[in-house]
């Protein structure tokens, strides 16, 4: 028993297996899934969807029908998938904002250019456009191949019968295993001026066939910026696109411009909404000080997106900006990828449309074979009809005298007269003689007495010539190529005619222009109460709070708008913060917490400054370990956001940080207070205190006890008569005057 079920274990080596599962995965994306035919230019899906609807009659002369039947038949059908992902494949077929000519004609709530998502199948209807007809029409010719469904219950065509250079015309998007395709929608009359180009003359240089085609049209237009880049793209098959929106600036309310933005580029399109959401962060959060307000007053006539610019402001500096920041600029990858005899290939502009004229070649002769055939046939059963009417009393004889019309139909073709009965020996032999086809046969059997009319043979007459020529027009077509390529060509001038879709993308050379960052300089007041709660407030506001009010906030820091607010903190580190990042606000308003404007932490925050105040002054820093040093508040020029303001040993940390202007320093009317824990107290002259690097420990300003340490440092004017420390009041007076470095004596409250 166990050896026979050894001899039924398959062994497989599981690298190898491995190898070709993902493999046919692969395969089966790339082929069945995510990629166009470049004959076509459809997926799977899009084209097992316009066949279903194809199916269920849903011509553009017909009503609409509900397109959860849609995605049923086409699911049940043709393609086993989910449901959600036919009709996405559905809506996004109907959308004029993806597609230069939309396939299906959808009723109801489609979605929009906005980011709104289409309702549910249940609610929709659709129905094929016009457009979809140039892909369908004649498929019950034998135009193309079918193939059999997912189960061999249908049939389904290999590729729809295109009549029209669709890849081009409307570009696809689809992302595979390890590849994807891009390919960007053209002006369907500009393709087909290509197309006829390249058919009257197969070696046109591409310089040549851009005079036709020179570029990508988007059905939301915007502008092509680099336009160059198009040439290399068309010569190699991919390449970058940078597409910009198109603006217009009017004169608003106020004083004030608007940048109207009338299109926006084809990256965004089904997403208007977030490209609006992006402005309007972009302006409360002031990263464009000059937009005063950014509203959407697009309606059917067209997108009208409004931009408002502060007075005085410079509206194409701020362009810039915006096409720098915001999608308003977008770059698009172009791939032109496709599926050509079950492998991915990525064309040039002359491939496609060589494949393109391979393909019609192949459609216009399996179509001019089809109606040859088909004429050819109906000729031999007028033919048959008009020389069964010079007979036709013969055949009524035979009729007649026949029991079956198996006997009456092998007379006609055969002359077999046996157990037939006629009148007369002459019309025995006559009937000996007939020899109609049996296609002629069947016709003159069913052929009712009304064709026997005068009017009627004259008809079958004159459809006889017409045929004959016909014929003759048809071989005529198949034994030419030249004749053939007029065929190809006329239609193509009657799909102009019919699709006739103006320029929307304009191809224009623009230099990305950097954007300066524009500010209009105003003082600004800091109010930063104990808690570090700091609050931003232009002069007209600040002008207007009550002096006792302001008691509340022991810094009150005075600036520029342009200028950067310091912090220094008993860490050693000096801290930045740009102002323009401090948010305005009323003075009623909580304020914004200090730490989550900067990086500081569980760190004392010692002294406030402006930059520009803190340039022109020197810095008195005290340490815990009763270090001190005087540093130039040149040193702390810096663009980076946290630097060390002091250097520190083990252990120690600052106590005091004092800004002191120039004046002061040179003084001789400024002295040093020192206090420790232990309530010792020691003051010596400023001018006792160097110099230093802001990288330097500084100088011994008094010697401490093991158990005691510096409290507080500053440096006053001699004449001030007292400090405040931890909400206790000391005589500054009665502070003895010693050398720096001394032991301190007890301070007096």
């Amino acid at each position: 028993m166990s050896t026979q079920i050894e001899e039924n274990i398959i062994h497989l080596d599981f690298v190898e297996e491995m190898k070709t599962s993902y493999r046919d995965y692969a395969m089966s994306v790339i082929i069945a899934r995510a990629l166009p035919d470049v004959r076509d230019g459809l997926k799977p899906v899009q084209r097992r969807i316009l066949y279903a609807m194809n199916e269920l009659g849903l011509s553009p002369d017909k009503p609409h029908r509900k397109c959860a039947r849609i995605v049923g038949d086409t699911m049940g059908k043709y393609h086993p998938h989910g449901d959600s992902s036919i009709y996405d494949a559905l809506v996004h077929l109907s959308e004029d904002y993806s597609l230069s000519l939309p396939l299906v004609d959808g009723h109801g709530n489609f979605g929009s250019i906005d980011g709104d998502s289409a309702a549910a199948m249940r609610y929709t209807e659709a129905r094929l456009s016009e457009g979809a007809m140039t892909l369908l029409k004649d498929l019950n010719k034998g135009l193309v191949d079918f193939m059999p469904n997912f189960d061999d219950s249908e049939k389904e065509p290999v590729v729809l019968p295109a009549t029209l250079p669709n890849l081009l015309i409307n570009g696809t998007t689809g992302i595979a295993v390890g590849m994807a395709t891009n390919i960007p929608p053209h002006n369907p009359g500009e393709v087909i001026d290509a197309a006829i180009a390249y058919i009257d003359r197969p070696g046109i240089s591409l310089d040549k066939l851009m005079e036709y085609l020179p570029g990508p049209d988007f059905p939301t237009g915007g502008i092509i910026i680099n336009p160059e880049e198009i040439r290399n793209i068309y010569e190699i098959g991919e390449g970058k696109l940078k597409v910009r929106a198109k603006t217009e600036i009017e004169k608003g309310d106020g004083g004030r411009q608007n940048i109207i933005i009338t299109e926006i580029p084809y990256t965004v399109a089904g997403n208007k909404t977030k490209l609006v959401e992006n402005l309007s962060t972009l302006m409360r959060e002031k990263v464009f000080e000059e937009i005063y307000d950014v509203r959407d007053e697009s309606s059917k006539e067209g997108i009208r997106i409004v931009i408002e610019v502060k007075k005085d402001r410079d509206v194409n500096n701020l362009l810039n900006g915006l096409f720098q920041k915001t999608s308003m600029e977008d770059t698009y990858s172009v791939n032109l990828l496709a599926v050509k005899e079950q492998q991915p290939i990525v064309f040039n502009l002359k491939s496609l449309l060589q494949e393109f004229l391979t393909f019609q070649e192949e459609l216009y002769t399996r179509e001019y074979t089809y109606r040859l055939d088909k004429a050819k046939n109906r000729r031999e059963i007028v033919e048959g009809l008009l020389k069964a009417t010079d007979v036709i009393d013969l055949i009524i004889e035979i009729l007649r005298g026949s029991s079956s019309v198996k006997q009456a139909k092998a007379c006609l073709m055969e002359g077999n007269i046996k157990d037939i009965k006629f009148k007369s020996y002459e019309s025995k032999l006559e009937a000996t003689r007939l020899n109609f086809t049996e296609a002629q046969a069947d016709a003159i059997l069913a052929m009712p007495l009304g064709r026997l009319i005068g009017l009627e043979i004259l008809k079958l007459e004159g459809e006889l010539k017409d045929l004959t020529e016909k014929i003759a027009e048809y071989e005529l077509v198949l034994g030419s190529t030249n004749e053939l390529h007029k065929r190809i060509k006329q239609r193509l001038r009657e799909f102009k005619k019919a699709f006739p879709v103006p320029r929307r993308t304009m191809l224009a050379s623009a230099t990305v222009e950097k954007y300066v960052t524009e500010f209009k300089e105003e003082d600004i007041y800091l109010l930063i109460d104990r808690f570090g709660y700091t609050k931003c407030l232009d002069e007209a506001a600040y002008s207007r709070i009550a002096e006792d009010a302001l008691s509340d906030y022991p810094y009150i820091v005075s600036m520029k708008n342009t200028d950067r607010l310091c912090l220094f903190t008993s860490a050693g580190n000096m801290y930045q913060i740009k102002a323009e990042k401090i948010p305005k606000c009323r003075f009623r308003d909580k304020g914004t917490l200090i730490h989550t404007l900067c990086k500081v932490d569980k760190e004392d925050i010692l002294m406030y400054s402006s930059f520009e105040a803190l340039f022109e002054s020197q810095l008195l820093f005290t340490t815990k370990k009763g270090f001190i040093k005087l540093v130039s508040g040149a040193e702390f020029e810096t663009n980076r956001s946290v630097i060390s303001s002091t250097k520190l040993d083990d252990g120690d940390k600052v106590v005091g940080v004092t800004a002191l202007t120039a004046s002061q320093v040179l003084s001789n009317q400024m002295k040093v207070i020192l206090l420790t824990a232990k309530k010792l107290s020691l003051g010596f002259p400023l001018s006792e205190v160097s110099e230093m690097k802001k990288t330097s420990r500084g100088v011994k300003a008094i010697t401490l006890n093991a158990e005691d340490k510096l409290v507080f440092g500053s440096a006053v004017s001699t004449d001030t008569e007292s400090f405040t420390y931890n909400g206790k009041q000391y005589n500054a007076k009665k502070i003895r005057n010693r050398k720096r470095g001394a032991k301190g004596n007890k301070a007096q409250l």
